[in-house]
């Protein structure tokens, strides 16, 4: 192991903040462990004075080791990646919140950054069925679509950053709820109609409760369900802000792509459509749309062909998509993907195919081997 003196490394300290590697004393012991706060500056400067070291290879940050990480590992650091974001969801009555959510967040927003197909693909993937993971899952949902249109609209990476965190948090008073909404075929009640009303209000306090301390994060989960015409809600107001802006278009974006007991999920094509139909001229929406195109990655479209494919990666057009065949022409599934360029008119889409006709299906480390040939 090779080791750097702490010193070189100490503007990635903060006082009372949870290290984020190991400190070692000039012999290798360890003094303090990964996780474990450094109370206050003196303590720092003592821990300087003595020389002591870090191991260099627990300075690389989420950031690099995703950079570096093989295509084939993409699919199960995604997986792993977005359980600990919803574990973390779901402890935001825990004092060290903050820290935890930026620590969960930031491997997300590298695997967004590594492959935007595959980030668009897990926006399409359908979430588990508990109510509390359903909710966790919609707000994942919102967090990577904020997070991609950000991107496209070239905002600082500070603020696209804080996008995603706004997303996530949006809806931590009404986890449950959502998935509850979700699954059930009546209207919501008296009582559900006044959580909904009152969750911006109430995921803020819960928020505050934890540490966040951000005015912009904690303003624009208070206006996430505001609208600039006044028509929103809780309080009507129009000044709204960009955060708020951009994470109320991407919740209505991916709602559309949600099933639900009372609705099928929307095709992605026409959720698109809808999107501009209702909100025309916006830049924030012609981003959105613009990014997912008509048929984004996890979509399942039918070819000409005949064959059944599930869009793998956008193409040259927004008409012609890379995908990766799971069955052939006569509906027959087939043993390993096949890649199809639909640029080729024999193998052009025809149509986009909701989920409830797709059952043939294969997990994202199969649809890559296809990518890959």
């Amino acid at each position: 192991m090779q080791y750097t003196a702490l010193s070189t490394v100490k503007h990635r300290l903060q006082p009372g903040r949870p290290l984020p590697f190991n400190v070692r004393d000039a012999d290798r012991t360890l003094l303090l462990a990964r996780g474990q706060p450094v109370e206050s500056v003196e303590q720092l400067e003592a821990l300087l004075r003595r020389g002591a070291l870090v191991d260099l290879a627990e300075l690389r940050t989420a950031r690099d080791r995703i950079r570096e990480a093989p295509r084939a590992a993409l699919p199960g650091l995604w997986t792993n990646c977005m359980a600990q974001v919803s574990q973390t969801l779901l402890q935001s009555d825990a004092g060290s919140f903050g820290d935890a959510l930026e620590t969960a967040a930031e491997p997300v927003q590298a695997l967004i950054e590594r492959d935007p197909d595959l980030a668009i693909f897990q926006v399409l993937c359908r979430g588990d069925s508990p109510d509390v993971a359903y909710g966790a899952h919609r707000s994942l949902q919102t967090a990577i679509t904020s997070y991609l249109v950000a991107t496209r609209l070239a905002w600082e990476p500070a603020q696209a950053e804080r996008v995603f965190k706004v997303a996530l948090t949006m809806n931590l008073s009404m986890l449950e709820l959502q998935g509850q909404l979700a699954r059930q075929i009546a209207p919501p009640s008296d009582e559900q109609r006044s959580e909904l009303r009152t969750h911006p209000m109430r995921s803020v306090r819960l928020l505050e409760q934890a540490g966040v301390t951000d005015a912009d994060w904690l303003h624009a989960v208070l206006r996430h369900h505001e609208v600039e015409d006044g028509s929103g809600y809780p309080s009507g107001c129009t000044d709204v802000g960009e955060l708020a802006s951009l994470v109320r278009r991407a919740d209505v974006y991916t709602s559309k792509l949600s099933a639900r007991s009372s609705r099928d999920a929307l095709a992605a094509d026409i959720a698109g459509r809808q999107m501009f139909m209702q909100d025309p001229g916006h830049p924030m929406t012609a981003a959105l749309v613009k990014e997912f195109g008509i048929y984004p990655p996890g979509c399942h479209v039918r070819l000409i062909s005949g064959e059944l494919a599930v869009v793998v990666a956008r193409g040259a057009s927004i008409t012609a998509p890379v995908v990766a065949c799971l069955t052939d022409d006569r509906g027959i599934p087939l043993p390993a993907p096949v890649r199809r360029e639909t640029t080729d008119s024999r193998h052009a889409v025809a149509a986009v195919v909701g989920e409830r006709s797709v059952h043939v299906r294969m997990p994202l480390e199969r649809l890559l081997e296809a990518l890959a040939a």
